[in-house]
């Protein structure tokens, strides 16, 4: 029989019981004169087979147990020592006069069928000795009242002993029995009534999935029947009012023999400390997978609160250090005036942007958040132990103030506070803070980083970049550069517009692969050599091929290093493109490498077009071939240049891009400025992948009375015909002032052209625009080279005194020889004789 079915039957009252057990009613003797129907159930023999018998003579002698502890029906049970022959007459002697008159023994008998039965026997004194039947034996199966009080022991138990509270509840769940333990857990045993929500004060479930209140739960236990195991509840229990304990409920339905409801069994364990072991550990995990998904301060702040509020505080807010925000390395000993904020409980995210919006902290000295950051340490400021008063006036209750610090310097300081829970940060808790801002301080460091190279880089290609575009007569300009949107932030894309002689202007525009300091470094690269060979003067498509020539060469020299291979240079696949707008002649001249075609605007009417230039390889692969095409382009004609940024969409073709552009230029009577805007706005409406750049220019042609020219001999007579009429010609122009300098540079240049030209003519041109250009082309091919002559010699002193005299001067070939050329400022210069004479 199982310890359930003992217990079903036996109820409260044990097998041994006398309305239970079989009992033998005995003489002073020992005889039976007593034979009750359940003996001879137990044991089968009939009344007229024992009556008359001694006791004895059903007992087999043997090994047995025997119970030797006296006690009262309903006690433990315990292995004895073998039981004897003389184990009846033990459990027949009479004990001392101060014990109980109950004794126990477990007995083998003898069955009517001649088997051995174990059984439990005890006896109790009928009458005095000497006078009647003296005692009355009460037998049962050995095994059920063993098990029977194993039973009662484990209730006993679970009543004085147990570690776990228990509650029994009634249909109503009101309380109708507790424990030892419960006492031990709330400090006081009146819950008699009570229901399961008012034991403790300010009671909460944590766990998911169930009902809101305990009463609700252990209705639905007894409504279906199911158990629930392992449920957290929190509260706050008599004995420690001030404070939260968690426990583990378990909630069965009680019900009797015949299935009626008799209401619910609690079991309760306080938990509170493996709980917030458990919390805290999880607040770590989380705080790793869901703090620093970023580079950004404000928004890795926001994180820390995400994952703190509301369980382990209810409010936090972040402060750095201005320093750190700009990317610097904060210094030690930084001021608590130096604060800014970053996140607040109830603004959220701080602008931080502009130096002008940020909101700055003056912690007052004895702060704790001026003490964390002066000491580089925690601070924990309790509440008042004797304040019991709500907090209704919005003081927190706890404070604590972490200071945020990385490779030894403070980066600013967190503030952690509690106000809807009167209980401040334990020991573990303060733990728990200090590795949540370490983590914290690691992003917030590496974001600091990344703002510090970001910053750097974006000041590099703003310096690599155009400051400001120059004025020029022949040309207006408006542009727009747009870095990319993402975590790169900048990359190669670049423009630039450059003087050349003859008030010619170069034009261009490029695009780097990839983004970042790299791609930087190499457009600078790139824009300075394209600056140099412009000024050299070269043709759009000599002027590619020798920068495909440097691109190249630099790969070449950069690919192995100690056997080692070098990173990927970002010049090769670069595109470039490069045109030269002559406003005297109105024609553009242009070549491009693997780069977009530009988009010109009829000025008159409105027609835009895409020329079909020369593709042309991007730069860096070698041995391909450029050309150089010409357009004329009329005055007031806009031409676009642009980088693949802003014509490339996720969510719009190549050609829908183009179409869109052609259609903002079309309005290209506007202002070259709101041309820009309105063609980013309709080409890039939110952020970009790539950098964008856009180079907008309206042409403008020099008008004939700004341009003179003279087709000479190469004869030394054309000499003084070349003075006369360029000295007459600066006459007309109001430039009288320039007539001496003019005549000397011009009586130069056409010199050395009719001294040094192979053959043919030579041609004299006066240019006045913001400063008066005099050029002299000829059919030779050889420059002459500025020196300064020896004190005997007989020549070699003109190009000096012409370099003395103008602005600047050099040498430009074209298809047919070449070009020297010199500007002079509308503007005399005052000549320093004295130096000319020592430099003479």
């Amino acid at each position: 029989m199982s310890a359930v079915h003992a217990a079903g039957n036996a109820g409260s009252r044990g097998p041994l019981d006398v309305s239970r057990a079989g009992t033998v009613v005995l003489d002073t003797d020992g005889t039976v004169v007593g034979w009750s129907p359940a003996a001879r159930g137990l044991l089968g023999h009939e009344p007229q087979d024992v009556l008359g018998r001694p006791v004895d003579a059903l007992v087999v002698d043997g090994d047995d147990d025997a119970d030797t502890a006296p006690g009262e029906e309903g006690g433990g049970t315990a292995k004895s020592p073998p039981a004897t022959g003389t184990a009846m007459a033990d459990l027949l002697t009479p004990g001392p006069p101060d014990t109980t008159p109950v004794r126990r023994r477990v007995l083998r008998m003898r069955h009517r069928d001649g088997r051995v039965v174990r059984v439990a026997a005890a006896t109790l004194a009928l009458s005095p000795a000497g006078t009647g039947p003296a005692r009355l034996l009460a037998v049962a199966d050995a095994e059920e009242a063993e098990q029977w009080e194993a039973l009662q022991s484990m209730l006993r138990g679970l009543a004085t002993q147990s570690p776990v509270g228990l509650a029994i509840y009634d249909t109503d769940l009101r309380v109708v029995w507790t424990n030892a333990a419960l006492y031990r857990e709330m400090g006081t045993m009146q819950y008699a009534g009570v229901g399961p929500d008012e034991m403790v004060a300010e009671g909460e479930i944590l766990s998911d999935r169930y009902p809101p209140t305990l009463e609700e739960t252990m209705r639905q236990v007894m409504a279906t029947g199911e158990p629930v195991i392992g449920l957290h509840y929190r509260g706050r229990p008599p004995f420690d009012p001030r404070r939260d304990h968690v426990w583990s409920c378990s909630y069965y339905w009680l019900r009797d023999a015949t299935g009626s409801s008799l209401g619910v069994c609690e079991e309760t364990t306080d938990v509170t400390d493996r709980y917030q072991a458990q919390q805290r550990l999880d607040l770590l995990v989380r705080a790793g997978g869901q703090v620093g998904t970023t580079l950004d301060t404000a928004r890795t702040a926001q994180e820390l609160s995400e994952v703190t509020v509301p369980r382990f505080a209810d409010a936090v807010t972040v402060d750095l250090l201005e320093a750190v925000l700009d990317g610097d390395q904060p210094t030690v000993g930084a001021e608590a005036g130096d604060v800014i904020r970053v996140w607040s409980p109830h603004g959220g995210a701080a602008a931080l942007d502009r130096p002008e919006d940020r909101r700055r902290i003056d912690y007052p000295p004895d702060s704790p958040q001026a003490r964390s950051l002066s000491s580089g340490r925690s601070v924990h400021e309790r509440p008042d132990t004797a304040d019991t008063a709500d907090d209704a006036d919005g003081q927190p209750r706890a404070r604590l103030a972490v200071p945020l610090r990385a490779e030894g310097a403070t980066l600013g300081v967190v503030t952690f506070e509690r106000q809807r829970r009167r209980d401040p940060f334990d020991a573990g808790e303060l733990a728990v803070a200090d590795e949540l801002v370490a983590r914290t301080a690691v992003s917030i460091d590496n974001a600091r980083r990344y703002t510090r190279e970001h910053t750097a880089a974006l000041m590099l290609q703003h310096s690599l970049l155009p400051q400001n575009l120059p004025e020029l007569s022949g040309v207006d300009l408006a542009y727009r550069y747009l870095p990319a949107d993402n975590k790169a932030g900048v990359g190669g894309d670049w423009f630039d517009v450059i003087p050349l002689s003859g008030t010619r202007v170069g034009l261009v525009v490029g695009d780097v692969v990839g983004h970042g300091l790299r791609a930087a470094a190499t457009m600078g690269r790139l824009r300075t050599s394209v600056r140099a060979l412009a000024r050299l003067d070269f043709a759009p498509d000599e002027l590619l091929a020798r920068l495909d020539d440097l691109v190249t060469q630099a790969a070449n020299e950069g690919a192995a290093v100690d056997g080692h291979t070098m990173p990927y240079d970002e010049a090769q696949g670069a595109t470039c493109l490069y045109a030269v707008y002559d406003p005297v002649s109105s024609r553009c001249a242009m070549a491009r490498a693997g780069h977009p075609a530009p988009a010109v605007v009829d000025p008159a009417t409105g027609a835009v077009t895409f020329p079909d230039l020369p593709a042309g390889p991007p730069l860096g692969l070698g041995g391909l071939p450029f050309e150089t095409a010409e357009l004329s382009l009329p005055e007031g004609s806009v031409l676009a240049l642009f980088t693949d940024g802003l014509v490339q969409s996720r969510e719009r073709g190549l050609g829908e891009q183009l179409d869109r552009l052609g259609s903002v230029l079309t309005e290209h009577r506007r202002p070259l400025d709101a041309l820009c805007d309105r063609a980013v706005a309709a080409l890039l409406p939110g952020p970009v992948d790539d950098d964008v750049a856009l180079l907008l220019v309206r042409t403008h042609t020099l008008g004939r009375d700004q341009v003179a020219g003279w087709e000479l001999t190469a004869d030394p007579e054309a000499v003084s015909f070349a003075r006369a009429v360029a000295t007459k010609k600066v006459g007309e122009w109001g430039l009288e002032e320039l007539s001496f300098t003019t005549e000397l540079v011009v009586s130069e240049l056409v010199t050395n052209a009719v001294r040094y030209a192979s053959s043919g003519p030579i041609q004299l041109r006066l240019i006045r625009d913001r400063t008066l250009i005099c050029e002299v082309s000829d059919s030779g091919h050889t420059s002459p080279n500025l020196r300064r002559a020896r004190s005997d010699d007989e020549g070699g002193r003109g190009l000096f005194l012409v370099a003395r005299m103008t602005q600047q001067w050099g040498t430009r070939y074209t298809p047919t020889g070449k070009t020297i050329w010199a500007e002079q400022p509308l503007t005399p210069q005052e000549l320093d004789l004295d130096a000319w004479d020592d430099d003479l």
